[in-house]
């Protein structure tokens, strides 16, 4: 289908066009009738075959009828950019587009403003707590990756979303997208949508397994690859190089992530340009003047980057990750080993991706075989459109049997069926109690009704959920989140305030009892830290058995505590451990120790000291909050350790970390050259600020802007050379 026979305004082709696009892929052709009429579709399609650009339509077709606005729902912030980027594009016919990612009890008021909104599904649902009247103005609904309605995580939340959506508003056009649904009947018949389905990809996808030299693929034909190394990961990557062609490898672990990276820079580096090599110095460059404070890991990183390879995993930093990301788009990186995140996560197609593992170690069960699903998502990243003719999916196997067993159960296996995530008392407890503080529901009667429009109820009998229910209701009236009276419920002060926190009530519960059980008006950091830290909603640090230094710095430290540790032989003193480590890291952090020390001291990485770290933000916030209602003489106290946190600074550098592009590495460089605060910087001429270690001249001038004295940088060895 020729994308000018799509019955939209002109401009919206034209745009369009300017992208490239002029011909539609059969199941974006098989989609557009469906859309242009208003109605529901799920469209279940693999990646890189032009989802989005269906969704794209549909929204931009309602808003130029004057249909109120359009929601992008999406599971990550990363996603979420990306999306409001390519939106952006749409701007020029009047519309405005905008995103919202952040603060989870923030009415966001600037987004009544924008006709698309693209948000992550925590952020929607957040909105739909805080009763943001425009939002009865969605007029579409998209919902990007809802299979994740099966992840345990998220799933409840995306499900309640949908559901309270459906509800709200009658007329609303909900569009699902994804790249494979086992049970998309099923799914579709939930939605009250029209079902695309379909294999058919832009880039045709050989999927094969390699074995003695050779890669047989699904199609019965056989590929030999010339002999250049013994080990079978380095052959695969060495021919697809020798054909021009880029490589993701899928592994199971971060520590194999880097480790194999670190072992193919001699693989790659042979196949770089002096001039290639020239560039990649460069990325390394650029990474660098992110980031002030560098770390081992960091070290690993430029190391592989500066030959052509680079490893990705959630432990490192998200601006790491997205320049490797950006890197690897423009063929400049030309291999990737990465965890599965990276699957499930931004578009980043290789010619070819090869999956090293099939198995992955879980700590309640041992080595376990990947889902089929989560193999498919790997092996559809194969395939670049625009620039390949075809993809390549190649696993590894030992043996014949292996062999066998691979094209057996994930080549030609079946995706696992999708189910839903809601029946548990944690997700409920969450989710009832938004329905009933926001006034989406006033008794058990209407909770019930509620329940019945999830796809949970569509997949079982929904009275199976009932005795659950009951048993949540019974904990938010306890707990003293709402009162029953002639059978309605009515949410508390309490109840409402959770609500609109999004935190787990249990959350609410723990910290609530940290202020009663108080008898002080004093408090250590270490007191907050570990309150938030025995919450639900922090995941703990794993325990390592090299840890018994926990149990050593907590000598002494007891009466700091407002939870204090259960007895050493209790089956919770581990779980106690496992918060208390948590609570140090974040400790650490606001006693400034470098990312380095806590890297070793904790087993982690930067992206999980900054995960933990914000949701530690979070967590402050909501605890402030509550300590409003509970113990107002926390709330100073609070406000102080919240900005410590955030920026993992002692009290002494708050003045100074006020200023933008000045973070905790380069305050003290500030402070210790006796710069200790604003007033300090204003009496100083802009050179002295320059010579201080890690601010340089252009750092130097961006301080002085803010204070508002426009200084120029001048050097002194220039400023004599015109002299003479």
């Amino acid at each position: 289908m020729d994308i000018s026979e799509i019955p939209i305004d002109n401009r919206v082709i034209e745009i369009i066009k300017d992208d490239g696009i002029e011909t539609l892929y059969p199941p974006q052709a098989d989609a557009i009738p469906i859309i242009m009429k208003g109605k529901n579709l799920l469209l279940s399609i693999p990646t890189a075959s032009g989802k989005s650009l269906v969704a794209y339509i549909a929204m931009i077709h309602k808003l130029l009828q004057k249909s109120g606005k359009a929601l992008y729902v999406v599971p990550l912030i990363a996603l979420a950019k990306e999306k409001y980027e390519e939106l952006k594009k749409f701007e020029e016919l009047g519309l405005k587009v905008g995103i919202s990612t952040g603060d989870l009890d923030d009415s966001d008021p600037r987004l009544s403003r924008y006709d698309i909104i693209v948000c992550t599904s925590e952020k929607a649902d957040s909105l739909l707590r805080h009763k943001i009247s425009w939002l009865h103005d969605i007029g579409v609904l998209v919902i990007d990756e809802i299979h994740l309605i099966h992840d345990a995580t998220r799933g409840p939340t995306l499900e309640v979303l949908i559901a309270q959506f459906q509800a709200l508003i009658k007329e609303i056009q909900i569009i699902g997208l994804s790249a494979t649904i086992a049970n998309a009947t099923e799914m579709a018949i939930w939605l009250n949508a029209t079902l695309i389905q379909s294999d058919w990809r832009p880039v045709p996808l050989s999927e094969g397994v390699y074995y003695k030299d050779e890669i047989s693929f699904e199609n019965g034909t056989k590929s030999e690859l010339a002999v250049h190394y013994k080990e079978p990961l380095f052959q695969l990557v060495k021919d697809s190089l020798d054909k021009n062609g880029q490589v993701l490898i899928f592994v199971n672990s971060r520590r194999s992530t880097s480790s194999v990276a670190k072992k193919l820079t001699s693989v790659i580096s042979d196949t770089l340009t002096d001039k290639e090599k020239e560039r990649l110095q460069g990325i390394v460059d650029k990474i660098k003047r992110q980031h002030a404070e560098q770390t081992k890991i960091d070290t690993q990183l430029f190391i592989c980057i500066k030959h052509g390879v680079a490893f990705h995993h959630a432990g490192l930093a998200s601006y790491q990750r997205r320049i490797i990301e950006d890197y690897f788009k423009q063929g400049k990186i030309r291999c990737i080993v990465a965890t599965p995140t990276l699957a499930a996560g931004v578009n980043v197609p290789a010619k070819r991706v090869i999956i090293r593992d099939l198995w992955r170690y879980d700590p309640d069960f041992g080595m376990k075989p990947i889902p089929v699903l989560e193999y498919k998502q790997q092996a559809g990243r194969a395939g670049r459109p625009r620039y390949d003719t075809f993809g390549e999916a190649i696993t590894i196997a030992k043996d014949e049997n292996q062999k066998n067993q691979i094209f057996q159960l994930y080549i030609h296996g079946e995706v696992e069926q999708i189910y839903s995530k809601l029946g548990n008392q944690a997700a409920l407890r969450m989710h009832l109690l938004a329905t009933i503080a926001t006034g989406f529901v006033h008794n058990i009667d209407e909770v019930y009704s509620f329940i019945d429009k999830t796809f949970y109820a569509y997949q079982t009998e929904s009275y199976s959920l009932h005795g659950t229910i009951d048993e949540t209701i019974d904990f938010l009236k306890e707990n003293e989140f709402i009162t029953i009276e002639q059978d309605q419920f009515i949410p508390t002060l309490f109840g409402i305030r959770t609500s609109s926190l999004y935190i787990d009530p249990l959350s609410a519960v723990e910290i609530k009892k940290a202020f009663e059980s108080s008898q002080s008006t004093t408090f250590s950091a270490l007191s907050f830290l570990h309150v938030i830290s025995s919450t639900p909603d922090v995941r703990s640090l794993y325990l390592r058995k090299s840890d018994s230094w926990i149990e050593q710095e907590l000598e002494g430290l007891e009466d700091e505590l407002l939870i204090k540790p259960p007895p050493a032989y209790k089956p919770d003193y581990e779980w106690f451990l496992s918060d208390m480590k948590t609570a140090f890291l974040l400790n650490d952090w606001i006693n400034e120790k470098s990312e380095d020390y806590m890297i070793s001291k904790y087993g982690v990485g930067p992206g999980d000291i900054h995960g933990i770290v914000d949701t530690a933000n979070w967590l402050l916030h909501a605890t402030r909050e509550i300590g409003r209602m509970y113990h107002f003489e926390s709330v100073s106290f609070l406000t102080k350790l919240l900005l410590r946190v955030k920026n993992g600074c002692k009290d002494e550098l708050l003045s100074l970390i006020s200023l933008k592009g000045i973070g905790r590495v380069r305050a003290r460089s500030l402070f210790k050259a006796g710069l200790k605060s604003v007033h300090d910087l204003r009496k100083v001429n802009i050179n002295q600020i320059a010579q201080v270690k890690t601010i340089g001249p252009r750092i130097a001038e961006n301080i002085k802007r803010q204070i508002g004295e426009e200084s120029k940088f001048v050097d002194p060895m220039l400023s004599e050379f015109h002299e003479d």
